[in-house]
């Protein structure tokens, strides 16, 4: 019986066990031109006992980014301090991805040097606030994208991928989910464009697809994952055809030899599309689970019913820089500060204690 404790081949990467550090956005790119610090060196190299570490969202470009203080791919500065974070890592014997993130609409002109306005499918703004250095401000509609810039901004994905393997890391992570640009050009009511990018299903999955073939293209298929979370409602996305949606992706992305899809679950029904897209998808599975209380031990039979190959665990791996133990003990598990998720210094970031 395979458990999350045994080893695993990831299209040519070995990893020690089946236990994945989830992306997780920490908001400390303090360093010059949003560059990573010596305090996110030591954070990911504390939780190198994961058998694969994905990054916080990293953006490809610099209207890509959609929170303050978030680090990005699209500079030299930005490559060399990511360059310290993954020789760290290997120090260790760890293996990391780097999530690439463009927040599209989730953004604000405050946060870009030259106050522009962020970018989407369509010029539809998100409910609700992004909090800022300047407090809370309302989303804002966001410029449509011509073909042309659609072009360009799957370029920047390529280009970032290219530069993650420069800094070092193994692979990239697509982020496809959670209500980002890939998501919103997935989601009908982000998405209202009449043009090839838009429109019906076989439309709305061409940006996604046509990200993953670049990003395959310029780094290779074994070293790019694509995260995907079907029917989730974060950050104002309405899914009203995800039966039909995911499928038709997948179906799209399976002949691509990718190393990985990673689904990330939000409700109890997602449970039946990430078994669809299980059956689909020849590669690996990597599984962030809904569950009704905490996501810790009581989840890793997921692996063992063949339902995933990798497990995926976020806020438990945040203050548990040795999860993977505590997890074959079933605990104690330290409690995660949420007051300190987003900025903030070392305090909830480096000081949560091993066993």
């Amino acid at each position: 019986m395979t458990t999350v404790f045994d080893p695993i081949d990831l299209s040519g990467t070995q990893l020690g066990n089946r236990i994945a550090m989830a992306p997780m956005t920490r908001s400390r790119a303090f360093g010059d031109g949003l560059t990573v610090t010596d305090s996110t060196v030591e954070y990911y190299s504390q939780r190198a006992g994961a058998g694969l570490i994905i990054t916080e969202g990293i953006q490809p470009s610099v209207t890509g980014q959609g929170y303050p203080d978030t680090p990005g791919l699209h500079s030299d500065e930005q490559v060399a301090a990511w360059r310290r974070v993954t020789d760290a890592v290997h120090a260790e014997g760890g293996t990391i991805f780097a999530q690439i993130m463009h927040a599209g609409r989730i953004g604000h002109p405050v946060l870009f040097p030259d106050g522009r306005s962020s970018v989407a499918p369509s010029a539809v703004a998100a409910a609700g606030q992004l909090f800022t250095h300047e407090g809370p401000k309302d989303f804002l509609a966001p410029r449509e994208l011509t073909a042309e810039e659609i072009r360009s901004v799957v370029d920047d994905f390529a280009a970032a991928a290219r530069n993650a393997i420069e800094a070092g890391f193994d692979g990239v992570e697509l982020h496809g989910a959670n209500g980002y640009l890939i998501h919103q050009f997935l989601a009908p009511n982000t998405n209202l464009r009449t043009d090839e990018w838009g429109g019906p299903v076989e439309n709305r999955i061409r940006f996604a697809v046509e990200v993953t073939r670049a990003v395959a293209a310029a780094i290779g298929a074994e070293r790019t994952g694509l995260r995907l979370s079907p029917g989730n409602v974060y950050n104002d996305i309405v899914e009203t055809d995800t039966e039909a949606l995911y499928p038709a992706l997948v179906e799209q992305l399976e002949p691509l030899g990718l190393g990985y899809l990673h689904i990330t679950e939000t409700s109890a029904g997602a449970r039946d599309v990430t078994i669809a897209v299980r059956k689909q998808f020849s590669g690996t599975l990597i599984l962030n689970p809904v569950t009704e209380g905490p996501t810790d031990h009581r989840v890793l039979p997921l692996v063992e019913d063949g339902i995933a190959d990798i497990l995926a665990f976020g806020a438990l791996f945040l203050a548990n820089p040795d999860l993977p133990v505590r997890l074959r003990s079933e605990g104690p598990y330290n409690t995660p500060d949420t007051a300190s998720f987003f900025g903030g210094g070392d305090q909830g970031y480096t000081d949560y204690p091993a066993l």
